[in-house]
């Protein structure tokens, strides 16, 4: 797997994150509406960015960036929500890159 899938998958769940969480912080944290703006925004990036995926199938795509999404909103949890992953966080989020890797990365028949 080259640096631009990487860069790709890493910037689709950024951009993810940063759009749920803007709703989250409007219904949940009772933001202004206008958070929906940059978060309406981002989640259009993140449908871009992962539309650029260079794999046969969108399945296969979605299929292994859910575990790029899992292990990103891990360090989220960390980096923006200033909690510490446990041990649990961790192992969970390294199984799912695991998954990812398989999927992406197998060798599959013609």
């Amino acid at each position: 797997m080259n640096a631009s899938i990487i860069a790709i998958y890493i910037g689709a769940a950024l951009a993810e994150i940063a759009g749920c969480f803007a709703f989250w912080a409007w219904i949940r944290l009772g933001k202004s509406p206008w958070w929906l703006v940059p978060g309406v925004l981002a989640l259009i990036a993140f449908a871009w960015l992962l539309a650029l995926v260079p794999v046969g199938h969108a399945g296969r795509a979605y299929a292994a960036y859910g575990g790029v999404y899992i292990v990103a909103s891990v360090c989220w949890l960390w980096a923006v929500e200033k909690i510490r992953p446990d041990q649990w966080d961790v192992v969970g989020a390294a199984l799912c890159l695991c998954g990812a890797a398989v999927i992406l990365l197998m060798p599959r028949s013609a």
